[in-house]
């Protein structure tokens, strides 16, 4: 489930995975994989502590609300719309809670997310810019202080919630938090990775 993290220029916004089948995470409109995200991130961690840096990410950006979808509609299985919608319908949440886990292997899913995602979105370029002596940095149209930005990864960690299903995250996951820790940049200091 997506969780609501502090912007410093539009408030609250959702960041997450939307889907326990996918590894497909949503940045209020922006979509991407999560390993491209952890690939982005580990590029970041490589920046030396005194520099500001610009750069760009490829995501996927769904501009109109109603073709995003409703996601607790289609949790509950009672409002298939737009893209969430068409995602819910091909991997519908578990009947049981206990089911109610991130796998890991979403992965495997992203042909056929990919084929639905491509249905309602487009590929766009956004920026990513990091200011580590001011701790700021910029995703999109989307800025974030040092602390909302890591409360960012650290959920990728976790596998946001419901969290990683037996604990084990992608490669990808333990790379990035492996290249984190190597960080000489102020921006991941003091970022725990506790479960």
């Amino acid at each position: 489930m997506p969780l609501g993290f502090q912007s410093l220029n539009h408030g609250v916004i959702a960041f997450g995975f939307f889907n326990i089948d996918t590894d497909l995470l949503l940045l209020d409109h922006y979509f991407l994989f999560s390993d491209t995200f952890c690939r982005y991130i580990s590029q970041a961690t490589r920046v030396k502590d005194i520099e500001a840096t610009k750069d760009s990410w490829k995501v996927h950006t769904i501009e109109d609300r109603e073709d995003i979808g409703d996601l607790m509609g289609a949790i509950h299985g009672i409002h298939y719309t737009g893209f969430i919608g068409a995602v819910y319908r091909r991997f519908p949440f578990p009947e049981r809670q206990e089911d109610f886990k991130q796998q890991p292997d979403g992965r495997e899913n992203r042909s056929e997310v990919k084929r639905i995602l491509n249905k309602y979105a487009r590929q766009v370029d956004i920026p990513f810019e990091t200011n580590p002596k001011e701790g700021k940095v910029t995703i999109g149209e989307f800025h974030f202080d040092r602390h909302s930005f890591q409360e960012i990864v650290r959920y990728v960690w976790l596998g946001g919630y419901p969290r990683w299903k037996n604990g084990i995250r992608p490669d990808c996951v333990s790379e990035m938090k492996h290249e984190i820790e190597q960080s000489p940049n102020r921006l991941f200091s003091g970022l725990e990775f506790i479960d």
